[in-house]
């Protein structure tokens, strides 16, 4: 059931360094632009944060300035892996996911999400490199584009994170909303090659990719499995 439009939305995302700014900025085209909605870009303190590649993010609001959110946006990327035991961090998104109406992850956001909590009993999806981590954190991997469970929201890797940020946009203003979001943006892929999927991409570059996000990986890995066995002593 979609919000009444004389609701009036509060919408935030978190940025952060080492974060792929793409995980945020591409669906901050669509929920940004969410009719009688405000949108809040959020973090510790008002500094640059310096994206993955290089670009320069600028927070408008602090964590402790934040409203409660009916939405939060909770991105990925390397720097993720920083933020893993930083309880500043997942205490805010704790925090906000008691209240919103929905969480929604994009990447390795959802490994955030996660190290918070959220994700006990769960389906959700991330980036493919990282799928073998989330039933450390509680979860059931799931390999489609956009998952949805209850109030979480989460999109696989970086571009899935525009689909995802329209079916939240059909989810507060319905789909005809979403829709015009949708033309507006042009968003009509057509991607050159069919490499965007380990089940579709040529052998040689599954390979090469995941040798690149090794490093990464393991260490994602063993985040997530210092956090199961964290979890299993205190339960016994």
């Amino acid at each position: 059931m979609t919000i009444p439009s004389n609701v009036h939305l509060k919408i935030g995302g978190i940025i952060f360094p080492g974060m792929d700014q793409c995980d945020f900025t591409g669906p901050f085209e669509a929920l940004a632009r969410v009719p009688n909605s405000t949108f809040f870009t959020l973090w510790k303190d008002k500094n640059p944060v310096r994206d993955l590649a290089g670009m320069l993010l600028l927070a408008d609001t602090t964590f402790d300035e934040a409203p409660q959110l009916d939405v939060l946006l909770v991105p990925g990327g390397y720097g993720q892996e920083a933020l893993m035991n930083d309880e500043t961090v997942l205490g805010f998104i704790r925090k906000q996911a008691d209240g919103a109406r929905y969480v929604y992850s994009v990447c390795t956001g959802a490994l955030l999400c996660g190290a918070a909590g959220l994700l006990h009993g769960r389906q959700a999806t991330t980036h493919w490199t990282a799928m073998d981590v989330l039933p450390l954190f509680g979860a059931t991997p799931c390999d489609d584009r956009v998952v949805i469970d209850g109030k979480f929201i989460s999109a696989g890797g970086v571009t899935s994170g525009i689909d995802g940020s329209l079916i939240v946009a059909s989810l507060l203003r319905g789909e005809t909303a979403a829709q015009e979001l949708q033309l507006y943006m042009s968003y009509d892929p057509k991607p050159p090659f069919q490499a965007g999927s380990p089940t579709t991409a040529p052998a040689a570059v599954l390979a090469a990719v995941t040798e690149r996000a090794r490093a990464i990986t393991e260490k994602r890995l063993a985040t997530a499995q210092a956090y199961q066995a964290a979890q299993a002593g205190a339960n016994a």
